[in-house]
């Protein structure tokens, strides 16, 4: 895994190129580590999850551990949980959290999409989950997240029947957000990116929070939780912000407090 930030933009890109992007044990060990680095520097306040350089998204996982660290019922589980740890990690990240995806979306690559908070793709863009084909059992807290981002029809249609979807009908089914030209993706990602920097870091944290829970993902807040979210922003500064800003009509700067 790479990441960087810059101008309040983190990304965290997936380096496995050679591979075109297969996640092995130790890459989706080290997500939740770079997620909760990104989490905790204020300047952060959106994050880009992306294949590094024009490389694929993810094409699922390392197929060669599944004879090493995936050859027992025991390793396959410690290997679900690696698994359902990094899907978590995006899922509860505080901030809004974009998939950046390229050319394949594969088996896991379709967990870290559907943990993620919006999914924007090149029309190049394949996506499949081979499971039923492996005879691998998806972890079933990450198959929740998959049915309440993509919807069950969607879901279904991925995993019953192996084969690959089109950038095209991933936007139909609702599973993609944007869809954009291969030339004209990194520019789009960008601009949304920015965008959703520019506003106010608390209102976003608080409403991902509550979408979370309407949506009953797992690892979303409490009720109080919820409210003691929303509550922080009427007492925030960049509450202020924005009211003055909204009648001097010009631009908020918010700050995050």
């Amino acid at each position: 895994m790479v990441a960087h930030a810059a101008d309040g933009i983190g990304v965290l890109a997936i380096n496995n190129i050679d591979k075109r992007n297969a996640l092995d044990l130790s890459m989706w060990q080290d997500i939740p580590t770079v997620i909760g680095a990104m989490s905790a520097d204020p300047e952060v306040r959106v994050l880009i999850i992306r294949g590094s350089g024009d490389s694929p998204f993810a094409s699922g996982a390392d197929i060669s551990e599944f004879q090493t660290v995936r050859a027992s019922a025991a390793g396959g589980r410690a290997y679900e949980e690696a698994n359902e740890a990094a899907f978590a990690a995006i899922a509860n990240c505080p901030m809004p959290v974009i998939a950046m995806i390229r050319r394949f979306c594969m088996g896991g690559g379709v967990g870290i999409a559907a943990a993620c908070d919006l999914r924007v793709a090149s029309d190049d863009t394949l996506f499949a989950v081979p499971a039923g084909r492996l005879g691998v059992g998806y972890p079933p807290r990450a198959m929740r997240m998959v049915v309440a981002s993509f919807g069950a029809a969607a879901a279904k249609d991925l995993f019953f029947t192996a084969r690959r979807m089109d950038a095209a009908e991933a936007k139909a089914l609702g599973v993609l957000h944007r869809l954009f030209p291969a030339e004209a993706l990194e520019a789009e990602t960008m601009d949304l990116a920015r965008t959703i920097a520019a506003n106010a870091p608390l209102a976003l944290r608080s409403a991902k929070a509550s979408i979370a829970a309407a949506a009953g993902l797992p690892g979303a807040p409490s009720e109080h939780a919820l409210v003691a979210l929303a509550d922080a922003c009427f007492d925030s500064a960049d509450y202020a912000e924005g009211r003055a800003a909204f009648l001097a009509k010009r631009p908020p700067i918010f700050h995050g407090r």
